[in-house]
């Protein structure tokens, strides 16, 4: 393993670890028995930048569209695909901030525990609708009527 800063020497140059992993690579903190990995912002997105949601869309009879995000079992619906593609980027958001405050609840959870990388990935984001809907790959995706 690559070499582990202690907390201490951490705590006593903070302003210059934090240059170093903004401006030149993460690190691995140790305290006492705890590890730690400490990257900037640009390199946590990345890594996660694999993490897409296929959006699979179908055409109702009524003319609206309905998006199931596989990944994380979301569903949504909308009278059209842009709508859509909003509406799946709020509630995204929304179950990531959500999941980020109850933390230990939702990453214990058997059948969430798998949704981390991409809530992270959409948490990272900052509430930045445009960055999470970069996240979606559509199937099946419709052309708008009209």
């Amino acid at each position: 393993m690559t070499k582990l800063l202690s907390a201490t020497e951490v705590r006593k140059e903070w302003s210059k670890f934090v240059d170093e992993v903004v401006w030149i690579k993460p690190a691995f903190v140790k305290r006492k028995h705890d590890i730690v990995a400490v990257i900037s912002l640009d390199m946590l997105e990345s890594i996660l930048e694999e993490y897409n949601l296929t959006v699979s869309v179908f055409q109702e009879e009524d003319k609206s569209y309905t998006g199931v995000c596989s990944e994380i079992d979301l569903m949504v619906n909308a009278t059209d695909t842009e709508m859509l593609r909003t509406k799946i980027a709020v509630e995204i958001l929304e179950y990531s901030e959500e999941y980020i405050n109850d933390f230990k609840l939702y990453y214990s959870s058997l059948n969430r525990k798998k949704h981390f990388p991409y809530v992270y990935r959409a948490f990272a984001a900052g509430g930045d609708l445009e960055k999470i809907k970069k996240m979606f790959i559509f199937k099946n995706n419709p052309q708008k009527k009209g």
